[in-house]
């Protein structure tokens, strides 16, 4: 077969949504070489993604690299609970319907993140709890998923619903209480709504065999042996300086459960091991033949949440970096897959069950960066959009540790936190204090935990300062 009506047919598969309705397409190995990250993939029978701000595709430099290098997108906000439904049973699309628009013209698929997630609930969901949430977050579900149908690749169904630590179990929330099987609903609901898209779990920590990912991969194959409607697992894959030995492992045993596996939300701490680490993330990938594809969490450094962390593929004026290349050169050296077909769950409820009782972790994940200054620091990176935005802060424990910390941040005048997660806020303008929770107050020296929060307003220069105890 011809290599360019290779690639052609592989773009626009993703575009109609063919693959979404699981059709078996085979592709060969003797397509030359790509020289950009979407023709490399797609040559390969898989589609290289990046997350996209809706305020982003107004910029002609940003939007260049973009339509360039990926032939899928994902929302970074602009399709999560609290932009779609801000208020209870009126919904906005206008931020989802433009980034669809931009793929469908441009030829790339789109990834759906997030139908249910803990955080960046609207205001109205925070206050719910039992039959009435489990009620509204269904009908969520449901008319979000039909908004889009026929357009969506694949969904994120559920986002980060297990907790961190060695228990292996839920994340306690808001949704979990509603009952253990909120999962298997929403999946049932996402499903009788969009039969096409394929039906994902995604989450972080989850980068190598451990007692998340285990806990994770014992779900799903509870999933498949019922008959529960899940096609895939999403792997985020926010990464430090190293690669777990067992990443491609990882893959390979969700794989072996009949479902497909992609990286999700992809991004690696800039320094002298940033081009070996995405290299291996890519390899893992390709020799894994139901890994789908990879998307990274932006495009350019100065695009991703993790601020200073230079943690993309591109810098700030769009120069390619180490990481770019090494990337395309494993996309190149791997091998083409023929994504095999899937069939539809069964769309009847299943059976219900009471809410777990394992509390949750009383200890962050551990990290190892360098001690800082005794006391401790604080660093934000911001994700925003018109009208609202959520800051991740990352607080750094200086050489004595702490036993507790708290961050204090001045927002500007009109912004107002709205949510805030892994912290409790005092005060919602102004000069706002988050103090730690209960497990992640004690920090050894240079061990890193992170909380967020979301806003309304602006949170542009935010300067947080850390105190400890």
């Amino acid at each position: 077969m011809n290599h360019k009506r290779v690639l052609r047919l592989a773009v626009t598969v993703a575009a109609t949504g063919a693959l979404a309705a699981g059709m078996t397409m085979t592709l060969t190995s003797t397509a030359s070489a790509g020289t950009t990250l979407k023709a490399s993939a797609a040559e390969k029978g898989r589609y290289f993604g990046a997350a996209v701000a809706g305020q982003k595709l107004s910029d002609n430099a940003y939007v260049t690299i973009l339509n360039r290098e990926f032939n899928s997108v994902v929302a970074e906000n602009d399709m999560k609970w609290d932009a779609t439904e801000p208020q209870q049973g009126r919904f906005n699309y206008t931020g989802g319907d433009r980034l669809v628009a931009h793929a469908q013209a441009n030829g790339m698929s789109v990834r759906g993140h997030a139908l249910l997630w803990y955080q960046q609930e609207p205001g109205w969901a925070q206050n719910m709890s039992g039959s009435a949430l489990r009620s509204a977050m269904i009908n969520h579900v449901t008319q979000v998923a039909t908004h889009f149908k026929g357009k969506i690749y694949a969904w994120d169904v559920v986002n980060e619903a297990f907790a961190d630590g060695n228990s292996g179990g839920r994340r306690d929330s808001n949704l979990q209480r509603t009952g253990n099987d909120w999962i298997e609903a929403a999946f049932r609901a996402a499903r009788v709504a969009d039969p096409g898209a394929k039906l994902c779990y995604n989450d972080y920590n989850t980068d190598g065999i451990n007692a998340k990912s285990t806990g994770i991969y014992n779900m799903v194959r509870d999933f498949k042996s019922r008959g529960v409607p899940i096609d895939c697992v999403g792997f985020q894959s926010h990464l430090g300086t190293s690669l777990s030995s067992d990443y491609q492992a990882n893959l390979q045993r969700f794989a072996d459960l009949g479902v497909d596996v992609q990286i999700t939300e992809l991004d690696v701490m800039g320094g002298g091991n940033q081009a070996n680490i995405f290299a291996g993330v890519t390899r893992a990938c390709m020799n894994v033949s139901r890994c789908t594809g990879i998307t990274t969490w932006g495009v350019r450094d100065c695009d991703s949440w993790r601020g200073s962390d230079n943690a993309l593929l591109f810098e700030c004026n769009g120069n390619k970096k180490a990481a770019y290349t090494s990337v395309l050169n494993a996309l190149n050296a791997g091998p083409a897959i023929t994504p095999s077909p899937t069939t539809p769950g069964p769309t009847t409820p299943g059976p219900t069950s009471p809410p777990p009782t394992t509390p949750p972790p009383t200890t962050p994940p551990p990290t190892t960066p360098p001690p800082g200054p005794e006391g401790c620091t604080a660093s934000v990176s911001l994700n925003s959009w018109n009208g609202g935005f959520v800051a991740s802060v990352k607080v750094t424990a200086g050489s004595a540790g702490t036993n507790g910390w708290n961050v204090s941040v001045t927002l500007p005048g009109g912004a107002s936190v709205t949510n805030t997660w892994s912290a409790t806020a005092s005060g919602s303008t102004g000069t706002v204090r988050f103090t730690n929770v209960n497990y992640n107050g004690r920090l050894a020296a240079g061990q890193v935990t992170e909380f967020g929060f979301q806003g309304t307003g602006s949170g542009a220069g935010l300067t947080p300062t850390c105190t400890a105890s």
